[in-house]
């Protein structure tokens, strides 16, 4: 077998950047079990949950939202104005079945402002989000103040901190799970996650294909916005308390989680289930970090540098590949970039080598 041949294979043995987030999950989960003192305790890992739980969950949005090259700095922010406005309808009288739709329906307006000004206006979502991140929250100060409300009823408090039976699992898990199903299913299982992925790679082409790219990038948003405010939900119930600066810097979390688990900064490449191994790696290590008293401090700059390497490490790995790929060969099948022939811009230095 010729050496070009054998070489593609070679590398569909080598592990992903899925696979190496999960394992490196695993070694976290086991070296922390045995040398931190009570961070293998039910009792434990059930707040562990509690604490990634929302970030998982503006993950599962944020993630499609990044796979098309956009981004949304403003989750963090939609969850402190849900929380603003749940805790002053709560005291207006409204009942809490009522202001949790709300609160849900009022983060997915939220998102559709940040769609609207992204894909009706042509301005950069980096941008955007950033405004909005600001925007939002001085709402939320608007709405509630430096209050906080917290005479919320005890079953529902009871519930969002309580677990399933004696097994120390968060009750909430339940919908994280469905809506991580959801959007898994979507991503990597149908026509529309095929569309994203052609977004992120080269917008043009997917216009050209007939994907609807300003439609989906809008109702994205939306979506993400209308999660968020499900996690402001969750967050006011597990506190409770609804205060303005609910989930202050969440945002950072949010996006060193996605871009820990794979999704490129650019777009086009990156899945779920290395979002969640992620999502869970940076509780793990963040759990078993304060349970041996390391300052809050030092935690954001753990997360900072492991921002950092999410970027840099994969960018640094796709460099390597591409300088070891003969030239004019196409991309590795099976990646997010990869194609059938060669690029047209291969193509068409081939052309101009043939008439000089």
């Amino acid at each position: 077998m010729p050496p070009e041949t054998r070489q593609p294979a070679r590398r569909r043995t080598l592990p992903t950047w899925d696979f190496a987030i999960v394992g490196v999950l695993l070694a976290v989960l086991v070296t922390a079990g045995l040398s931190v003192e009570g961070f293998a305790a039910s009792r434990n890992i059930g707040f562990l949950l509690l604490d990634v739980l929302v970030i998982a969950l503006i993950a599962l949005p944020l993630t499609l939202v990044v796979v098309t090259g956009e981004i949304d700095l403003s989750v963090a922010s939609t969850v402190g104005l849900t929380s603003a406005v749940m805790g002053s309808l709560w005291v207006s009288g409204l009942s809490l079945e009522l202001i949790v739709v709300l609160c849900i329906l009022l983060g997915g307006v939220l998102g559709a402002v940040n769609g609207l000004l992204v894909t009706g206006f042509g301005l950069p979502s980096l941008a955007v989000t950033i405004g909005t991140l600001a925007l939002y929250r001085g709402l939320a100060f608007v709405v509630l103040g430096d209050q906080a409300v917290a005479d919320f009823p005890a079953d529902w408090t009871g519930w969002a901190i309580g677990s399933l039976g004696d097994t120390g699992i968060p009750n909430a898990v339940l919908p994280l799970v469905l809506l991580a199903a959801v959007f898994i299913v979507v991503l990597h299982a149908t026509p529309i996650g095929r569309g994203l992925y052609a977004m992120g790679n080269n917008t043009e082409a997917a216009v050209f294909a007939g994907i609807a790219v300003r439609r989906t990038k809008f109702w994205l948003f939306v979506a993400t916005g209308a999660v968020s405010g499900l996690g402001g939900v969750f967050w006011t119930l597990r506190f409770a308390s609804a205060r303005a600066d609910n989930a202050t810097g969440l945002e950072l979390l949010v996006v060193a989680a996605v871009l820990l688990g794979g999704v490129s900064i650019f777009g086009g490449s990156g899945g779920l289930f290395g979002v969640l191994a992620a999502v869970l790696l940076l509780g793990s290590l963040r759990n078993a970090l304060q349970l041996v008293n390391v300052s809050s401090d030092a935690l954001n700059v753990l997360t900072g540098l492991l921002l950092i390497i999410s970027v840099v490490v994969p960018a640094v790995l796709a460099r390597r590949r591409s300088r070891r790929r003969p030239r004019g060969r196409p991309a590795v099948a099976g990646s997010a970039t990869s194609t059938n022939g060669p690029s047209p811009e291969a193509e068409s230095a081939d052309r101009t080598k043939g008439t000089t």
